[in-house]
């Protein structure tokens, strides 16, 4: 009988392999702050890339793009380790999975044997396959849009006029781009009609960036306020709140003369509801006399008309609270609230997750300031809010002047983390035209105009202070808070009819051919003539 030969089995991947993918995806961490490596961002991805491409299968490559994704997920919040211990582990094996896609999408591509035509789908599909990731990891519950790549460049001008149009959406579909062109060259580079289509691809790019710099023009001013924040610092222990607030007026107080139109105080700077304590409310409207401007400070506490502990904006004039209250509406996970809590609440006895969930408000408010404040328009952000695009863009929809962010990271003091949150305030007010104040209980204090440069000095970690800006104001309305998020429907267009081609592909492959059985020779016997 004959019998066909067996396959030879595969060959395994070199044990370096593995780890070098899971290092590969940590690299584009270098890029944001401390570190701020922002031109690294346009070269970071290659190394990944090159590994991808290279996977002996698509399913090999879905497991490279989870490591990656794990490595990516770690670098870029390895300062959360203190807090979250082994847990975070399990949330960069979870969220890892969101690269298992793009792994394959990034093989399927650049795999086969380039030719123009794949080159240039490669320039679309792999940008457009990292945005559906970063989409979808920015929903609130799954950790929210911290570490975008597009937000690398918050200190780069001609990025942040790129923000102004599709917001940092736009900025991470450019970025990707420049290191899929990139990874062409490096693979392909004795092709020449592969690295031409390369080469055009990084022309685009570049051009892209030029256009902007040059046709999407700072928004004009149109006049100036006066905002003074205060950073108390860091003051733990017993009698810290306390302590807390006492400093702040003492920072305050250094403000007089000034001629303010605004105060902001960091997040958490109140630790009581001013309802129930009638004397520090009092304190803070001597204060608010005292500079002649309305103080908007933060409340966390439990609240005397609802249940439940919330963290909220109240803005405090000279004749006292003026009403005009925002209650945070997304919150951090497990630092105040833990998801799933009756299966996940065991994350409280490995690290510092929330003993109790905070609760959230229901809508954005946009506050309109007194006389003393000139009547300007502020729209209040808490914290970790300043990372979602989405809400400053509805404030600024909804009139705010001067987008505020009151936050502290007090527990991450000597990390990455209070760069990484200042820096996002350029990014949000590149992409809203709208100047935005950053103030810090603890942290990286900042304010950036509404071009998205920096106005004024910071207020560093190691610093208790009280500093005055002035800020610019403008009418104008930027391309992103006109027409929003059109990068990422363009994206998921690119990914459909990619979808849709690969479908038709399909449908028109010829079946294979039956497989011939070997064939069976019989002796002929005396028995069985012929057989």
């Amino acid at each position: 009988m004959d019998t066909l030969p067996s396959p030879e089995p595969r060959p395994r991947p070199p044990r370096w392999r593995l780890p070098a993918v899971v290092a590969a995806g940590a690299l584009p961490a270098l890029a944001f702050p401390a570190p701020s490596l922002w031109w690294l961002a346009y070269a970071a991805l290659v190394p990944w890339m090159l590994l991808l491409r290279t996977a002996a299968s698509g399913r090999r490559a879905a497991l490279e793009g989870w490591l990656g994704g794990i490595g990516f997920m770690l670098a870029v919040h390895h300062w959360l380790m203190p807090s979250l211990h082994v847990f975070i582990l399990l949330i960069a094996a979870l969220l890892g999975l969101l690269w298992a896609p793009w792994g394959w999408l990034v093989r399927s591509v650049l795999s086969r044997p380039p030719s123009p035509g794949r080159a240039a789908v490669a320039l679309l599909a792999v940008p457009s396959g990292w945005l559906m990731v970063e989409l979808v990891r920015s929903w609130e519950g799954l950790g929210g849009p911290w570490g975008l790549l597009g937000a690398s460049q918050w200190q780069v001008p001609p990025a942040l006029r790129l923000a102004s149009f599709g917001g940092v959406w736009l900025v991470t579909l450019l970025v990707v781009a420049v290191n899929t062109a990139l990874t062409l060259l490096v693979s392909a580079a004795r092709m020449r009609t592969v690295a031409l289509v390369a080469l055009t691809g990084l022309s685009v790019c570049a051009a892209t960036m030029a256009s902007m710099w040059l046709w999407v023009q700072p928004p004009p001013e149109t006049g100036q306020v006066r905002v003074g924040v205060v950073q108390p610092g860091v003051l733990n222990g017993v009698g810290g709140p306390e302590r807390r607030f006492t400093l702040g007026e003492e920072l305050t107080r250094q403000l007089a003369g000034q001629d303010l139109d605004l105060v902001v105080w960091g997040e958490s700077s109140v630790a009581a509801d001013l309802t129930a304590r009638p004397d520090l409310a009092a304190r803070l409207t001597t204060l608010a006399k005292t500079v002649d401007a309305p103080i908007l400070v933060n409340v966390d506490a439990r609240r005397e008309d609802r249940p439940g502990i919330f963290k909220s904006s109240v803005l405090v004039g000279v004749d006292g609270p003026t009403g005009d209250r925002y209650d945070k509406m997304r919150l951090v996970p497990f630092g105040e609230y833990v998801p799933a809590r009756s299966l996940l609440g065991w994350a409280t006895s490995v690290g510092k997750a929330a003993e109790e969930d905070r609760r959230r408000g229901t809508a954005p408010v946009v506050m309109r300031l007194p006389a003393e404040g000139a009547g300007l328009r502020i729209g209040p952000l808490v914290c970790f809010e300043s990372a979602f695009p989405d809400m400053s863009r509805q404030l600024v929809r909804d009139g705010a002047q001067v987008l505020v962010a009151q936050s502290a990271t007090s527990t991450f003091q000597d990390s990455w983390a209070p760069a990484q949150h200042a820096s996002l305030a350029a990014l949000r007010a590149a992409e809203s035209g709208r100047p935005m104040v950053h103030a810090t209980l603890t942290g990286v204090s900042a304010v950036h105009g509404p071009d998205g440069d920096r106005t004024g000095p910071t207020i560093g970690t190691d610093t208790g202070a009280a500093a005055v800006y002035t800020v610019p104001l403008t009418t104008a309305t930027t391309p992103y808070v006109r027409f929003g998020d059109w990068p990422v429907y363009g994206a998921l267009g690119v990914l459909a009819v990619l979808a849709g081609a690969e479908g038709v592909r399909l449908l028109r492959r010829p079946a294979p051919a039956p497989s011939e059985r070997s064939a069976h020779t019989a002796h002929a016997s005396s028995g069985r003539p012929g057989r």
